[in-house]
């Protein structure tokens, strides 16, 4: 047989680990999604926790081509998006 074939997050079939949790992020996840959600709640947290890991090596990526963002210009970014007071309303 050749190797695993390749899969995106999210795609593919699903298959079983065993994941040791503390109790009290347990007993978090379950009062959220109960005892049947715990396998799919994590399945989308894994997911998320990929993109921001994808997203940081992009922004890693960027910042040794082009020097960091302007802090500046991050701050009114991030002003813009949180919705902030005093935001400039014209599109980024």
């Amino acid at each position: 047989m050749s190797e695993d074939p390749e899969f995106a997050p999210g795609d593919g079939p699903a298959g079983g680990i065993s994941v040791t949790l503390t109790a009290g992020t347990l007993q978090a996840i379950r009062a959220r999604v109960g005892k049947r959600g715990v396998s799919a709640y994590l399945e989308r947290a894994a997911q998320r926790q990929i993109e921001r890991d994808n997203l940081d090596e992009l922004i890693a990526d960027f910042d040794q081509a082009n020097g960091p963002a302007d802090p500046d210009a991050v701050a009114d970014k991030q002003s813009r998006l949180s919705g902030g007071n005093g935001a400039a309303t014209d599109a980024a």
